[in-house]
């Protein structure tokens, strides 16, 4: 049974937390990882099951878990939240996306307007983006626009480098959980998918990041970069359980 409570409790917030704060208290203490599909756990796009991954194990996942829990937990809120597909750029000049219901994102609607939210991308925005806004938004030094596309809005991010890559195009069509079955099974199981090609952890830090990637740990802070080789599975669980307070099973 969903209960707000112990999902406030899990991320480190209590009620009455504005959204931008509870966007950045998700990112901070959810990771974002797909170590459930190398351990051949099917991901069922179900909220119970979401809740009792998230919040009662503590673990993370990815986006069509991450999303579907947080609009529950805003809903219960009070927000009005709406599921929206979004294709995820394969080039960073945004010539070329995936398919739709590559990637799940939020509109979030509350009495000062409308939102774009997004806890289950990995490295992106960290609080909701205005949606109706065209200019350059910023957060902790970096920008990030929405540009109108003919296929729906262009999420652009500023590189550390100030060149502007693309992220996803979202489609502003309301969407229900379900639509998403069919991608979820296949980023899950395709060998085409990038998810099923190696493990990945990672979770926004309060001054970076930090990336437990296959036989390697990297930790960004104040905008410099760490990366430690793991020199094997023991060194590589030990990593995740320290940084990440995830458990493998033996043998998983």
């Amino acid at each position: 049974m969903f209960d707000a409570t112990r999902y406030l409790e899990r991320i480190g917030v209590s009620a009455g937390t504005p959204l931008a704060a509870l966007h950045r208290a998700h990112l901070e203490a959810v990771p974002f990882e797909n170590l459930d599909i190398h351990l051949k756990r099917p991901i069922r796009l179900d909220e119970a099951a979401f809740f009792e991954k998230v919040v009662l194990q503590r673990r993370g996942g990815f986006c069509y878990e991450l999303n579907g829990l947080f609009a529950r937990l805003l809903r219960t809120l009070g927000y009005r939240v709406t599921l929206l597909s979004a294709r995820v750029a394969s080039r960073p000049d945004g010539s070329a996306y995936g398919p739709d219901f590559d990637h799940l994102a939020l509109l979030v609607e509350d009495a000062s307007g409308r939102w774009l939210a997004d806890v289950g991308f990995g490295e992106c925005f960290l609080e909701p983006l205005r949606l109706d806004e065209r200019g350059v938004q910023t957060q902790d030094g970096r920008g990030h626009r929405l540009v109108e596309d003919a296929e729906g809005l262009v999420v652009w991010r500023e590189a550390a480098s100030g060149d502007w890559k693309a992220q996803y195009v979202v489609s502003l069509i309301p969407r229900e959980l379900e639509d998403f079955a069919a991608m979820c099974h296949h980023q899950q199981t395709s060998p085409e998918s990038h998810f099923t090609q190696r493990r990945l952890c990672t979770r926004t830090t309060p001054d970076g990041r930090i990336t437990l990637k296959e036989g390697a740990l990297v930790v960004t802070s104040g905008g410099a970069r760490h990366e430690q080789r793991l020199p094997d599975e023991a060194a590589w669980r030990a990593a995740l359980t320290r940084h990440f307070g995830i458990t493998l099973p033996s043998g998983g």
